[in-house]
Parts: C-alpha cells; structure tokens; sequence
C-alpha cells in the first residue's frame, strides 16, 4: 500500500514553539531552537512509528494570496510572527532537506491549498493520504483515501480523523459542510468575519436545519430576531467567508510520485546540523550507536514556574515534555545503583532520549509493613550522611494533613514505603519509630518541596534537624523563571516520566480519591519514586548549584528560611470577621454610589461587568477613542490599561477603574477572607512561596496577602482586621523604608542619593531640588511629587510616556524631567547602562548575594522583548538583592526570638514589611532586636531605614 503524509509545516511549527514557549530549549549560544526540536521529534515520531512510503511538507510564502484578492483584511489581525520562530524556519528547512523529503510551495496559495490539492490528486493514484496538521479546515478534504491525522500532543494520543469523525467533531452530515460551519462561525485567526452573533454550537446547529449557507439565506424569513436580522444583513459576508475557508484543490501543481518516496536521511547533511543545534542525542536516535557525543547539558528543555509549587505539585500538574506523544526508540539508559559505586544518573546520557517509566528502568522498591522491619531500616537510615523522604498524606493542607505513609531513598534505583495505618494511636507509634532519624542533626534531609513534609511531620511532634537540601529550591536558584516540579525536574534532568496521581486516585474533582484509597503495591511503587527520582535530581542539582556560586544562597538563606516560613504559617493571623463585615458594607454601598454615577454619565444603565455592553458604551454611543481597539472575538479592548490611558481625560473611565478595584477588595479579600479562618484556631494560615517568582520575592496563597491594596483608602481599611491574638498581644510592624532606592544608591554609589540617605534628607525632595533646579526650601509639594515618581519610575525603566501618563503632563515635559535627572544623577545612568551591557555579555545580572535573573532576550532584534529584558537586568538586582535582605532578616530575626525564648510570633512577611503578633510585656526588648537585624540583615554603605509601629490592628501598626 502506498501511504503519503503530508505535513502542514507552520502549524507544526507554531504548535511546537507554543507547547514551549514558557518552557524553551536554548542552545549553549542561546540560540532558542524550541520550534526545530519540536518539529524534528514529530517528523520522527511519523517516520518511525507510521512508515509513510511518500512524505513531504507544505510550506506557505510570504506575499498576498488569492485570497486576498477576494478580501483584503484576509489574515490582517494576526499578530507579527515570533522572532523565533522566523530565526527556526530556515532551520527547519534545512531539517526536511536533511531528511531527504521535499518541499511543497507556491506562491499565492497557502500550504493548505497545495496539500488539498496533492491529496486529491493522490487520491486517485492509489494512495491513502494523511494530512499532518492541527487545523480544524482540513476536515472538508476528508474522504475514504483522505484523512487528517493530529499528532500527539501534551500527553494525547495521535488521532486519525477520517469522514465519520469529522462529521461527529462538527455535528454535520458530509464533511463539506466544514466549509459552511467556518463560513457561518468565522475564523478570528484568519479573519475570516462570518456572520455576527453565530458561534460553533449556533452554526452546527443551523446547518444541521439549512444544510448550507446558501440554502440558510434563502431561509432567511424562518429565523427569528436578531439572527434573522445579522443573516440578512451579512449573507454575502457568510458566502464570502465559507469561500474564504474553501480549500483550494486544484492548484497547478506538479504530482511526481517518485518524488515523494521516502528513502531516508541523508547524514552527511544531518551531521552538521544537529551538531551545531545541539540535537546529539536526536542523531544518535536517527544514526544508531556510532554517532557522536550524546546532547550538551547546557541545551536541555527548560519548564515553566509553577504556580503551586507544593508538595501537590508533583501529583496534580500534567506533564508537558511529552508533547509530540511517545518519542521514538532509542538506547536503554543504565541505571546506577550502589553495586555500579555511582549515585546518580548521568543527565547527558538521558537528556531527550525517550522518556523512560517506572516499567522501563530498573529499580528496587519495597514496602515495610511491621515494626521490626522499620527498627531494622532506621538502624540503615541512621548509618547515612544523608537521605531523601518524602510524605504521603490525605490533604494538600499540610496543617491538617494526616499521614498515610512516608518514604525513604539513600541510594538512586532502591527506596523504602511505610505504611501508616489510619487509627492516629498506631500511626504515632510507626512515626515515634522513624523520629529519631527525623531529629538527627548529622543527616542531610533531601526533600522537594520540604516544608510541607516539615508542617506534616509537625503535626505528629516531629522536628526536622539537621541540614536540608530542597530540590525544588535548588532548581529555583539554577533556572529561576521555568518551572520547578517534581514531574518536570524528572522528565527535563532525569528522562524520566514518574508515576501520575490520576493513575492512582483520579482526576482531580469531586470523585477523585484519595491515597488511603490506593492498594500497596500501586503506592508503594509511587511514593518510593518520590523519594528516589528527588533523591536523584538532588545528585544533579548538588554539583550545578556549587558551579554556579549558588552555594551560600542556598544553605544560608534559602533553605534557613524553611523552618521560619513554616513556623509563620502554622502560628496564622487572627481575622476580625465583623471588622470585615462592616467594610463590606460600606464598599458596597460605595459600589452602588459609583454604579449611579457612572450610568449618569453613560446616559443609560448597562451591565458594568460585561466587556461587550461597555465597549459599546464607551466607543459606539460616547465615542471616546475613534482608534478603539478590539479584541480577536470583535469585541472592544476594555482592559485595565486601555482604560487607564483614559481616565485622566474621560471621567467616566475613570469611575470603571474605582468600580473595579472596589468589586476586586470586597470579592478578593473582605468577603473572601472569613472563608478562610481555621475552626481549628479561629486564624487564617496564610502559604508562602519560595519558588514562584524569578526575583527572589516570596508569594503567598490562600490568601494572597501580597496584593492586598495601601494605596487606596478603601484598601487599608483591609488591615483593620488583622489584629492580635487576645488581649495580652498587640501588632507590630516593621517596614524597610525606600529600600529599593537605597540598593540603588549602593550599587550606583551616587554621592548625592548617599548623602541624603546618610543625612536623613527626604530623597524625593532631594531629587526634586536637583532636577527642578532650587534650593531644598524652594521644592513645592507638586515638584516633590513629579520627583517621586521618577525616582521609583527609574528603578523600573520608566519612558517619557509612561511619566507623562502617571503624572498627567505632556510628554514632552516628562522628557525633560527624566533628561535633567540623568544629567545630575549621571552616575544612576552609568549603573542602569553598566547593567544592561553585564546583562548583554553574561546573559545574566545577580544580586548582591548571588542570585541570578537570566535574560534570554537581552540581545533580541525585537524591540519589545529587548526593552523588557534590560529593565529586568535593572531592576532584578535592586529588588532581588531587597528580597535576599529581608530573607536573611526573618531567619536572624527567628532564630534571636527563639534564643530569647519570647512569647511573641513573626506571623506575616508583605514585600518589604514584617508583622508580629507582639506579647505586650515584650516590646521593649522586641522591638530593637528587629529594628537592629533588619537595618545590618546585608551591610551596606547606604544606611537603612526601618519603620516601626505598633496597633490594636494591622493598618494602626503600619
């Protein structure tokens, strides 16, 4: 049998730069070569897994099409092409030349037009055809020689699309009517408008009653209302569209089968190539053993931040390297165990291999089901320099969760379970066993994601001692702005895909289970993994971590920080409910207040919440920007910073503003946060996040207490229900002041910022005085103002328009004001500029303690990536080095309360602010122990300012 495929190569190609474009695979030149690895993996994928006999790609052309001639706005909406994806199309071709397939092209048509055609015209010559794509449209060439084939994608099985589920998928009755679903429903991509207010499910169904999008017209008088009134409108508008979305198959073409025959690749081509991509272990999958040196560790697929990096992380979130479905085979990877005398296993052998599983790599995993046999284990476990555990529990909340077993790994491939039984006297007993393991201050605890084993074995009056490596927070330190769990670690370090969660419990929702549901064996197997692939990732990350200089970062301030970010969260805040009560009274009568006014000024009442009825609002009946834009639905940009822009001219947009961030604080805070108090202790347990953002900044979760609003009235008012514990506490808060100013007074060593600091002269009038040109005496309130805003707006990369849009001047006059700051702060320019050229040499900028902000787009011929990567190499150092400082302040600050044996707690850290829940008997000696600690937590020669100020709440303490 012959059987084609024919590969659409940009919808591949943007399908494999998108799939990674959180997460990139940069080269050790820093080249990003996502979208050329990404579409290899697939063509292989096809080659070896399909056996196509004939292949080839179709490719499109830049310049207008005959499509355009029919509708010029045809594809006008789609935004620029990718830098990189521009830089890997000429790669990429060199990869299908490599392989020895040709390319089809030809000006005017779209490869969809001349795979239509070569498919048709296959089709009579004996051929069964695939159509490689990911593009709804195809479905119209679909007959019993012709399918669509979809290939695998984020852990979704190939699909082969013939006639019967193209007639399923759109709910039609023969697949030519693919046309008239696209023609009636529009394509927002393409531009193609359709017939407005007909979606896909209002298109299938009439369809489904019309058959065409003639034959609908000519019905026109059976629909009702509005649609009757858009279809009569836009019927030659839907013709046009189905016309638009019409395949073309009969383009001219040359069909020379003996020109498709796949005969293989062509390795003298392929060599070369995959060599300078850093594609060594992709050659050595195509050319077998005798190929060259596997793939450089400095080209390995990076992941994404995750946004829960918890201990559930590593069971709830999907994987994602496997994007283009089960790679093709290769070389089995040795596993090492204690026998070979090497611990860990060596990542340039498995990097971008086949993923191995737990049924594809050797490993030892055993249970432990009676207590002798768990005294015999920790007499082992107390014979090491260090171990990895890790938890099983029967709740994400680590306050309250119980345990259900707990693991152990010491040497890569073997790892032990414990069972712990539910009754909560026989699961102490098991614990009390393995305590003494837990509290040896010898052992080196490996763990990813410590703290929340910490809180858990807590729970069961378990200390964690002795020195701990979090592989979740040495990922963070080496690649800060990709993701860092488990899953993630393993299949990106270890080429390795750990057992899913859904497997064992579920998918997440209400019927999924829980791991007390689970059999032996089956948890035995996952939690074991656990331990064994952290213990693993900890072996890869030790030596990176070291090479790197990350060393004192880690162990002196990351990793101290555990234990004090966990003592926070289990002591919580007490939350005021009737305080918020009353604030969520006022905020919604002020919501009412604004709602009139704004319907005042609209000259009629509409839906505020709805994007559509406030766009018409805005930009049909007020006209207020003739230049509107709109989104890819057809409706009008409504967001923040479209409104923003108008507010200073338009009343009206800024009363939207108000009306929103009131809705945000009653919806996000005042009605939320009751919610969440404990009726364990009547608290709220806030989470804190080491490993989210890319800064060094900590983050929290459930609540975010981070966002709550100072800036507003309405917003502070929030602090009023943070309040002490009883009677005997009081609140009290201690603020950096200008700390962000200060770090760049030190890295600039401006003399005349020092001086100010050193003097206690207020820095915004200082600036004014040297940008405005007068005496000290002499700088007016709306100077200082002007000043303040710049001085913060530099650290940020401020532009001229976006001073003249915060201060409401013309911007002309914010140009000036920033020229005349960089002529008297010349020394601040000569830092700003020396820190985009380190950023530009080194591809990165650290902070004072070390910490690293990569910047991968330092030298992009994009403006626009370009620009954000040098105010990132700006400011990442400032706000880094302000986030190490108050870090390294609350593990000195925690450990002297502790020495001192002080009732009172450090219960919240918000940016640059510390909140303690202040025993009243011991403010006296509190106060100058934290005042002390956070003012020299980093030495610098700038001194620092600390804010401190006590409250029966949170907002009278700040």
């Amino acid at each position: 049998m012959k059987k084609l495929f024919l590969l659409d190569a940009m919808a591949l190609i943007y399908r494999a730069h998108f799939a990674l474009s959180k997460s990139p695979r940069i080269s050790s030149k820093g080249l990003n070569t996502s979208a050329s690895f990404g579409f290899t993996n697939t063509l292989l994928e096809i080659l070896q897994k399909e056996k196509p006999t004939h292949i080839a790609v179709g490719f499109d052309l830049s310049g207008p099409t005959v499509r355009h001639e029919q509708f010029a706005e045809y594809k006008a909406h789609r935004q620029e092409q990718p830098e990189d994806i521009t830089t890997n199309i000429p790669i990429i071709r060199k990869i299908i030349e490599g392989f020895g397939i040709p390319i089809l092209q030809m000006r005017g048509y779209e490869a969809d037009d001349i795979i239509g055609t070569v498919a048709k015209i296959a089709a009579t010559r004996g051929f069964q055809t695939y159509m490689m794509t990911s593009d709804k449209d195809y479905g119209q060439l679909v007959d019993d020689n012709i399918f669509v084939y979809r290939p695998a994608f984020m852990g979704n099985a190939a699909e082969v699309l013939d006639a019967e589920k193209v007639k399923a998928k759109f709910g039609i009755s023969h697949v030519d009517q693919v046309r008239d679903i696209l023609g009636l429903m529009g394509d927002a991509v393409d531009n193609i408008p359709g017939i407005p207010g007909i979606g896909e499910k209002t298109a299938q169904k009439l369809i489904a009653e019309y058959g065409t999008v003639e034959n609908l017209i000519a019905n026109v008088d059976q629909l009702k209302g509005k649609q009757q009134e858009n279809v009569r409108n836009f019927a030659q508008q839907g013709i046009m569209s189905k016309e638009l979305a019409t395949i073309i198959t009969d383009v001219p073409v040359e069909f020379d089968e003996d020109k498709l025959i796949y005969s293989g690749p062509i390795r003298e081509l392929l060599d070369p190539l995959f060599e300078e991509l850093e594609f060594r272990t992709m050659k050595k999958r195509i050319f077998g053993d005798d190929a060259s040196e596997v793939e450089s560790s400095k080209s390995k697929v990076q992941s994404s931040p995750s946004k829960t990096p918890n201990k559930s992380s590593k069971k709830i979130d999907e994987s994602q390297m496997d994007m283009f479905g089960s790679p093709v085979e290769i070389q089995d990877t040795k596993h090492k165990t204690q026998d070979d005398n090497q611990n860990n296993v060596n990542e340039e052998e498995t990097l971008n291999s086949k993923l191995q599983t737990l049924n594809s790599r050797k490993h030892s995993y055993k249970a432990i089901t009676t207590p002798e046999l768990c005294h015999s284990l920790v007499t082992y476990l107390q014979a090491q320099d260090e171990l990895c555990f890790d938890t099983e529990t029967d709740s994400l909340d680590a306050l309250t969760a119980k345990l259900v077993g707990i693991s152990f790994a010491y040497v890569a491939g073997e790892a032990f379970y414990i069972p712990v039984p539910e009754d909560p006297t026989e699961a102490q007993k098991i614990v009390d066993i393995f305590k003494p393991v837990f509290e040896n201050e010898a052992i080196t605890k490996i763990g990813q994601n410590i703290k929340y084993d910490l809180l858990v074995l807590q729970n069961y009056g378990v200390e964690l001692k002795g020195k701990l490596f979090d592989t979740m927070l040495a990922h963070y330190l080496i690649d800060p702005d990709t993701r860092h769990n488990m899953d993630v670690l393993a299949e990106n370090y270890l080429n390795y895909t750990p057992v899913s969660i859904d497997e064992l419990i579920g998918k997440k929702g209400k019927n999924q289970g829980t791991m007390r549901d689970v059999d032996l064996a089956a948890i035995t197997d996952y939690a074991a993994e656990d331990a064994d692939v952290t213990l693993q990732l900890k072996n890869i990350f030790a030596p990176k971590i070291k090479d790197l200089d990350l060393e004192k970062l880690l162990f002196d301030v990351e990793t101290p920080l555990i234990p004090v970010l966990a003592q926070m969260e289990r002591e919580g805040v007490r939350i005021d409910s009737n305080a918020l009560g009353e604030i969520s009274g006022i905020l919604q009568k002020d919501i009412t207040e604004l709602e009139k006014v704004i319907f005042e000024e609209a000259g009629e009442q509409f839906n505020i919440a709805s994007p559509k009825q406030l766009g018409e609002i805005l930009f049909d009946k007020l006209k207020l920007d003739p230049k509107a834009k709109k989104t890819k639905t057809g409706q009008y940009a409504t967001g923040e910073e479209i409104l923003s822009k108008m507010a200073y001219e338009h009343p009206i947009a800024a009363h939207i503003l108000d009306i929103r961030e009131l809705q945000k604080l009653k919806s996000t805070y005042v009605d939320a946060l009751p919610q969440l108090v404990s009726p364990v202790d009547g608290r709220v347990h806030t989470s804190y996040n080491q490993a989210v953002a890319a800064t060094g900044r900590l983050s929290s979760t459930n609540p975010n207490l981070q966002n709550i609003p100072i800036r507003t009235d309405r917003g502070k008012e929030i602090r009023k229900a943070f309040v002490p514990r009883n009677d005997d506490y009081t609140i009290l808060s201690a603020d950096y002041s200008q700390i962000e100013l200060r770090i760049m007074a030190e890295f600039s060593k401006d003399e005349s910022m020092l001086n100010a600091f050193r003097n206690g002269i207020d820095i915004h009038t200082n600036t004014a005085s040297k940008v405005f040109k007068v005496a000290i005496e002499e700088v007016t309130s709306d100077m200082r103002r002007k000043a303040k805003m710049v001085n913060f707006g530099i650290i940020y990369g401020i532009s001229a328009f976006g001073l003249a849009q915060r201060l409401s001047i013309p911007r002309k006059e914010a140009a000036e004001i920033i020229d005349a700051y960089f002529t008297e702060f010349s020394t601040i320019k000569a830092y700003m500029d020396r820190a985009i050229n380190d950023g530009r040499e080194h591809g990165f900028v650290s902070t004072i303690l070390g910490r690293r902000r990569y910047l991968r787009d330092i030298n992009s011929a994009n403006q626009t990536l370009r620009g954000f990567a040098e105010r990132n190499a700006i400011n990442a150092p400032i706000q880094g080095s302000a986030a190490d400082m108050i870090k390294v302040a609350m593990i000195q600050i925690h450990h002297r309360m502790k020495a001192e044996n002080l009732k009172s707690k450090m219960i919240l850290q918000v940016h640059d602010e510390l909140v303690f829940d202040a025993h009243k008997a011991e403010l006296d000696i509190l106060k100058p122990i934290v005042e002390e600690i956070m003012k020299t937590a980093i030495p610098l020669v700038v001194p620092m300012e600390i804010g401190l100020g006590t409250g029966v709440n949170w907002l009278e303490a700040h």
